[in-house]
């Protein structure tokens, strides 16, 4: 269902009422956007929904009107402890972002109230929360709502509490499954009522989200809304007011590239993506010291309490950088991002499409820009054809600061900056190798050399994917780096204290047999079966000259000698039986024993 087009909201087939039309024209939405205008009427009329549009196309409205309507219609109305809608999904802070544009709603209907239901808190303040004020309409991430229906023995029953419900939606469906929780919404289905209405929204319809439909829909109406013109024909799924560059430039030159282009763009609000969360903590604080007067806020999928602060706080901010994993990649709604910058590609084409939709949202014109290394650039025509995604070259700025040799000295004064570093190095490293698109980033063709450089790395860590290799154009720092201290006190503190344990510990165990614990017999034998089976199944790959046949004869004979051994048969019978297997065969007993 595609030739959908905005219009007014008093053009939709069913009329809305006056407490929505109000808060929409509180929010300044005077039109409709080809989603909302598909969706509500369905969702209305008692169809479930499976809706695919561009991210950045207001799919949040397109499910909390329908939700607010539904409610306002039931014969029945909702009791305090009743939950009639329940809206799922995969981050706290996509969580917090529809709770706020649900309660511009719902103010206007007091008989209804809502309930954020997040990780980052104590659950037992959800659980006095939600039997203190009820919850008409829960907004939830999974893991914490599947929590809270195991709860009853703390005194709450969701499972009671939603056998009211009228309307289930699934928001940013293939990242719920993409983030791993298919178990957890699996165990919510099974709590909730088969006679229900239930919507599946997302900026892209995978193979899993597929499964779902299959699984949690009924006779579903399937939407999918593409952007007007040649967009529309080629199905590009970026927004079409999104200005999308690229930049190719060495691993060693792209974080001075980086600082050079924030600097020029102060005034504006940027989004900077990497690949890891150790990446975001050492960049964050890094960027900190070289773009001055600015406001740098770092958040990422590690940070437990402070995630929901620092997301709220930077949404109010005018300008400012935020530098972030793909935690803020999905559905995240920040007022007026003027660039997306992806210093790291992320390991997903569709999750370059979310990235770059976090600007250009909702009509508005925004740009992004992904750096590249030279050997990735294939990538752009990849995008071109996997996400229609349209891309122009940003060529390197000339004359900037080589600020990689300040970021060292930093290293050097304090510990917590070198560890930092090469934490950020490895899980880089780890996470390249895992890329989806492995036939155009191939760690095998990463310049580990001039990686380092750009991490401005005192010396190259120990890890698998180094092993055995020279690095002649990388040069570590002279300094032995287990004297460098941490400028905290306190962590200086507790690690000299640490170090003088592990050598107490040293001098203490010096010329003692190290002692190894025993397993379990039966973890043994086990572990020794595993190895048999596994140099059996190698000589057969390596096309060893003990054919099938050959093998079977020998376990034979290996059982054969033990019942004799145990006693079980004689020595007339077992040299009777035992097989003609040249290589193994045995004149007498003795030899048998002796080769055993």
């Amino acid at each position: 269902m595609e030739a959908v087009t905005e219009g007014g909201w008093s053009s939709l087939p069913v009329p809305l009422s006056p407490g929505v039309l109000r808060a929409l024209r509180e929010l300044r939405f005077h039109q409709m956007t080809p989603v909302q205008s598909a969706t509500i009427p369905l969702f209305m009329s008692n169809k479930d929904v499976a809706a695919e549009a561009v991210t950045g196309s207001g799919k949040t409205l397109a499910f909390v009107i329908p939700i607010l309507e539904i409610l306002l219609r039931r014969e029945e109305k909702l009791k305090k402890m009743q939950v009639g809608a329940i809206i799922i999904t995969p981050t706290r802070e996509l969580a917090i972002q529809i709770d706020e544009v649900l309660s511009h709603f719902t103010k206007h209907f007091p008989m209804f109230s809502q309930i954020l239901l997040i990780g980052g808190r104590n659950p037992m303040e959800d659980v006095e929360k939600f039997k203190e004020h009820g919850g008409n309409i829960i907004v939830a991430t999974p893991g914490r709502l599947e929590d809270l229906f195991r709860r009853k023995a703390d005194g709450l029953d969701l499972a009671s509490s939603v056998k009211a419900l009228d309307v289930l939606v699934l928001d940013e469906a293939d990242r719920l499954l993409d983030m791993g929780f298919e178990a957890s919404i699996n165990s919510i289905l099974d709590f909730l009522p088969k006679q229900r209405r239930t919507g599946l929204f997302s900026a892209t319809q995978t193979q899993e989200v597929e499964n779902l439909v299959r699984a949690g829909l009924r006779n579903p109406v399937r939407i999918s809304v593409k952007e007007k013109g040649v967009a529309a024909s080629n199905t590009q799924k970026t927004p079409t007011r999104l200005e999308n560059y690229y930049m190719i430039c060495k691993a060693d030159e792209k974080f001075n590239q980086l600082v050079h282009f924030l600097r020029q763009h102060k005034q504006e609000k940027h989004l900077v993506f990497f690949s890891t969360c150790a990446c975001v903590e050492y960049y964050g604080k890094a960027l900190e010291s070289f773009v001055k007067q600015v406001k740098i806020m770092s958040i990422h999928g590690k940070m437990k309490h402070k995630r929901n602060k620092i997301f709220t706080e930077f949404r109010k901010l005018p300008g400012g950088i935020l530098v972030c994993t793909d935690v803020m990649a999905r559905g995240i709604d920040i007022p007026e991002v003027h660039w997306v910058l992806q210093y790291d590609p992320p390991s997903s084409a569709s999750a370059f499409v979310h990235r770059c939709g976090r600007t250009a949202r909702i009509g508005n014109v925004g740009s992004a820009l992904v750096f590249l290394l030279p050997m990735e650039e294939s990538y752009i025509n990849f995008l071109s054809i996997n996400q229609k995604c349209p891309m122009q070259e940003m060529k390197p700025q000339t004359n900037v600061l080589d600020l990689l040799p300040k970021l060292r000295s930093m290293a050097l004064a304090d510990r917590a900056v070198f560890e930092k570093g090469m934490k950020a190095f490895v899980s880089y490293v780890q996470a390249y190798g895992k890329h989806e698109c492995n036939l155009i980033f191939r760690i095998k063709d990463l310049d580990f050399a001039s990686l380092a450089r750009g991490f401005a790395l005192l010396k190259m860590p120990k890890m698998p994917e180094l092993r055995g290799k020279s690095f002649p154009d990388f040069t570590p720092v002279t300094v032995n780096t287990d004297s460098i201290s941490f400028k905290d006190k306190n962590r200086e503190k507790q690690r000299q204290k640490k170090l003088e344990e592990q050598r107490k510990e040293r001098e203490e165990n010096q010329g003692k047999k190290k002692f190894v614990k025993n397993k379990a017999w039966s973890k043994q034998k086990a572990k020794r079966e595993k190895k048999k089976k596994v140099t059996a199944k190698r000589k057969r790959e390596e096309g060893s000259d003990i054919e099938d046949e050959d093998m079977e004869e020998l376990l034979n004979d290996t059982r054969l000698l033990k019942r004799l051994k145990k006693g079980k048969i004689s020595e007339e019978e077992f040299e009777k039986k035992l097989t003609g297997n040249q290589r193994f065969k045995a004149e007498s007993v003795e030899d048998v024993e002796s080769d055993g």
